[in-house]
């Protein structure tokens, strides 16, 4: 298998302001414009082969900004919906601490992390998967048994499918998985 590197957008605007963005296009802040830098340069040794990341700017706008700092601008990148954040449907746009008020902190809690439970007019975290691990199997793992290096940069919740995948994570020990912005994390072979 050839290695596969995971990268959450840098902070968004909407992280920033502590609101609930999912499939809005949010750009990202200054802050996460930094750690896009910073993980390019963690990247720089690394020969990236190709590019996965989401449909959403702050998603592209990241791998763009990795690749330049790693010296790599030149590495295709290929866009998908699939690869979007999960779909927080009502919640979308609204304070979380506000909405923590208005609906306690324990149902945010479930809205956020819980595996098969949708915010209103949302995606769960299983219908997060059901999109995204379809398309890792048809056009990203070829390429990982191809022995290349991918890159899939992506979000909170369409990385966390991911990773419950790859890591076999149970259905409620993923709701305490956490992924920080702008940190690659490795799998697979290193070349």
């Amino acid at each position: 298998m050839g290695q596969l590197i995971l990268l959450r957008h840098g902070q968004s605007v909407w992280n920033q302001e502590n609101k609930f963005t999912g499939w809005i296009d949010i750009a990202l802040s200054a802050n996460g414009i930094e750690e896009a830098i910073s993980a390019g340069e963690k990247l720089a040794s690394v020969a990236i082969d190709q590019v996965f990341c989401s449909s959403l700017k702050r998603a592209l706008d990241t791998a763009k900004i990795a690749l330049k700092a790693a010296h790599q601008e030149h590495c295709p990148i290929v866009q998908d919906a699939a690869l979007n954040e999960r779909n927080y449907g009502d919640l979308q746009g609204l304070n979380k601490a506000e909405m923590a008020q208005k609906y306690g902190p324990e149902q945010i809690q479930i809205w956020r992390r819980s595996y098969d439970i949708r915010p209103p007019g949302g995606e769960s975290l299983k219908d997060t998967c059901e999109r995204v691990l379809p398309y890792y199997h048809q056009a990203i793992e070829p390429l990982l048994k191809a022995r290349k290096t991918v890159l899939v940069v992506a979000h909170g919740n369409s990385l966390r499918a991911l990773i419950k995948e790859l890591d076999h994570i149970s259905d409620s020990e993923i709701a305490s998985v956490e992924i920080p912005t702008g940190v690659p994390l490795f799998y697979g072979d290193k070349r």
